[in-house]
């Protein structure tokens, strides 16, 4: 299901084709600025440009001997052309290449990633104006607290996800790294030169030192960013899936013409999709930790990283555009119920306007242990036997004595909650238009 629904250019980012073409290049340019150099015939550079193929069938049958892919590619392309191939693979190893290929990888991985934050960002954006102004009730450990609006949890969302976005473009950055620095990372074997030519024109950074390979806190790093986007769409999900509760029913996910939500139960609408996020971005924390194993090596190198790599950088990139594609679903289509925002912001017969009553007693000069204690006797009163809150502070004496009827009703009072709002919305940079 995921590999059939991520967007084609991820996958193909992490399949052979892209990699061997990436390497394949990344040959072709260091024999490029060796005949820059004079250490290579330009004709032959030429010749090895023109020539130079690879076949992945062959490369897979020979690497079963050989037990090793970057011989097994090297091998292969040297088939291809001929004589010349004595200039291939000059002062290189293996993570010259695979490394450098994982930047470019990444990099482009990256720029997906970005785009879906973007289009993310856009949409909750105009949901965020749509709903400004709906009231409903905010809830502290899942009791309910005081009104807020549904706009202001879509504008918490905008706001996050806009601090997701900067993260991504700051460790694209970060990856978009590459090296051509030889066997131990010392350039004893190849030019200094030769990695600047080929980060150049792959638009990579070289690395500023390196072993054999990159170190690995910049993946981590990058790892563990996917695994942050993936917890804040978790945490966005994680909402939906209370809001959507059948006592709760304020919002919904959509549910398609013939969709079914359980095998034995017709009546079901359950939020598969926001699960489903929550899942996923289990695995990227999980993945996000094997990228800070990877950090520790022996020595110069070692290849233990290597393996868990393979498999964890292309399911995280592949799992998260997944997962923000999804959620944009999400979004899109969601179902959204103010009747029953309303009639759960009354259920609790007023005793989330409490603190109001509090401050004013304050303000009229109670202390607040006080206070506290009046305005929790009825309340609790209120919560036991299903009474109209406003209705026993009116008859209470303690609170008669300093708030008049008039201002009881003026303290019960839904719109003081909104008064805020509009400058919250222009803290995130959201602006209704005129």
């Amino acid at each position: 299901m995921i590999e059939r629904y991520s967007l084609p250019r991820m996958n193909s980012i992490w399949q052979d084709d892209f990699k061997f073409k990436t390497m394949l290049e990344i040959e072709l340019l260091s024999i490029e600025a060796l005949a820059k150099s004079k250490r290579v015939p330009a004709a032959a550079a030429a010749r090895i440009r023109k020539k130079a193929k690879f076949n992945i069938s062959q490369i897979r049958k020979i690497e079963e001997k050989t037990q090793h892919d970057i011989v097994a590619f090297v091998t292969d392309v040297a088939r291809s052309i001929g004589s010349d191939a004595k200039y291939l693979h000059v002062g290189l190893t293996s993570s010259d290449l695979l490394d450098t290929t994982l930047g470019v990888q990444l990099k482009a991985a990256s720029e997906i990633l970005i785009d879906d934050l973007e289009r993310l960002q856009s949409l909750l954006e105009k949901k965020a104006l749509r709903y400004k102004d709906m009231i409903c009730i905010g809830r502290t450990h899942g009791i309910h607290a005081e009104p807020t609006t549904f706009g202001l949890k879509l504008a918490l969302w905008f706001d996050e996800t806009r601090r997701n976005l900067e993260r991504m473009q700051q460790v694209k950055e970060e990856i978009s790294v590459g090296k051509i620095s030889g066997a131990v990372g010392t350039y004893a074997n190849v030019d200094p030169q030769v990695e600047s030519y080929i980060c150049r024109k792959l638009k990579l950074k070289p690395a500023k030192i390196s072993t054999q390979i990159i170190q690995r806190d910049i993946y981590a790093q990058y790892m563990v960013t996917l695994a942050v986007v993936g917890s804040s769409l978790e945490k966005f999900a994680l909402e939906i899936r209370h809001l959507q509760r059948t006592e709760v029913r304020e919002v919904e996910e959509p549910f398609a013409k013939g969709q079914k939500g359980s095998s034995a139960m017709p009546h079901k609408r359950n939020p598969v999709i926001c699960e489903r996020i929550c899942g996923l971005a289990r695995l990227l924390r999980g993945n996000a930790l094997a990228a800070m194993e990877n950090m520790a090596l022996w020595h110069e190198r070692d290849i233990s990283h290597s393996s868990a790599e393979r498999v964890i950088i292309p399911d995280s990139t592949i799992l998260l555009d997944y997962m923000l594609n999804k959620f944009i679903q999400v979004v899109e289509g969601m179902l959204v119920y103010p009747e029953n925002m309303l009639a759960n912001l009354v259920k609790t017969n007023g005793l989330i306007f409490s603190q109001r009553v509090l401050l004013t007693l304050m303000d009229k000069g109670l202390p607040r242990p006080k206070a506290y204690d009046i305005v929790q006797r009825q309340a609790m009163k209120s919560w036991k036997e299903n009474l109209d809150f406003k209705k026993l502070l009116r008859e209470d004496k303690d609170v008669s004595r300093f708030i008049s009827p008039a201002e009881l009703d003026k303290i019960f009072n839904l719109d003081y909650y909104l008064r805020n709002v509009n400058k919250i919305f222009k803290n995130v940079g959201l602006r209704p238009s005129p």
